[in-house]
């Protein structure tokens, strides 16, 4: 059945115009946006075949590749693109409106965006979020790429990129793509090397978060480990 033989008051569409978006199913806003099903599948029946291909979880097919998308049956190299297209300028648009506020001083808001940013990634990325004296983001750098297992993180690099940002303030953050947001002790004592490094050059480190894909980022500052 296409999404058009649907009663009116059951389309996803006008279901968002009647009653607003946060009504509306993860599928149902995604069916919304493939806007036609495939034969025998309408555009809800497409949208979720297309979570269940990611366990139903959103920010898993954010993170997905173009490849992956377009391999979902009846989405294609087209449909794939849209939606990458979409991801990125939704991820745009949060990275904006966090540098426009002072929200980087709040955990809960740094824990949305770097889940965003951190959780699926595959190899472990070690960044750091430089801020200036009012805790607005200056920018945020993926400094260090490792393997599935660890980084390597130089503290003389930071601290160069540190004085090259005119920073005052830095959030420090990276993944373990174990799925397990709990430091080591190479954790705790790169943590401290850094907070040492970068209070040499007056950069004070505000926290430091492991970031996996399930659970909650860690927050060394509330753990009392900074």
């Amino acid at each position: 059945m296409a999404n058009s033989d649907w009663p009116e008051g059951e389309r996803p569409r006008e279901r968002l115009l009647a009653h607003g978006p946060h009504a509306l199913s993860d599928a149902e806003l995604l069916a919304i946006y493939l806007r036609v099903g495939v034969r025998g599948k309408s555009a809800v029946d497409l949208a979720r075949e297309l979570l269940q291909r990611f366990d139903g979880q959103l920010s898993a097919m954010i993170e997905a590749s173009l490849e992956e998308l377009a391999s979902v049956s009846g989405i294609g190299t087209a449909k794939a693109a849209q939606l990458k297209a979409s991801f990125e300028l939704a991820r745009r648009a949060l990275s904006q409106d966090m540098a426009a506020r002072d929200s980087f001083s709040s955990p809960g808001k740094v824990r949305d965006w770097l889940r965003l940013k951190l959780a699926m990634r595959q190899n472990e990325v070690f960044m750091a979020l430089w801020l200036d004296a009012q805790n607005r983001l200056i920018k945020a750098d993926e400094l260090f790429t490792g393997t599935l297992t660890q980084t390597s993180v130089y503290p003389r690099e930071v601290v160069k990129t540190a004085l090259a940002n005119n920073a005052a303030a830095v959030i420090l953050a990276h993944n373990h793509p174990s799925g397990v947001a709990e430091p080591s002790s190479a954790d705790e004592l790169l943590t401290r090397n850094l907070k040492a490094a970068l209070a040499l050059v007056d950069v004070k480190v505000l926290d430091h978060f492991i970031v996996a894909s399930n659970s909650p980022p860690l927050s060394f500052a509330e753990r009392g480990l900074i």
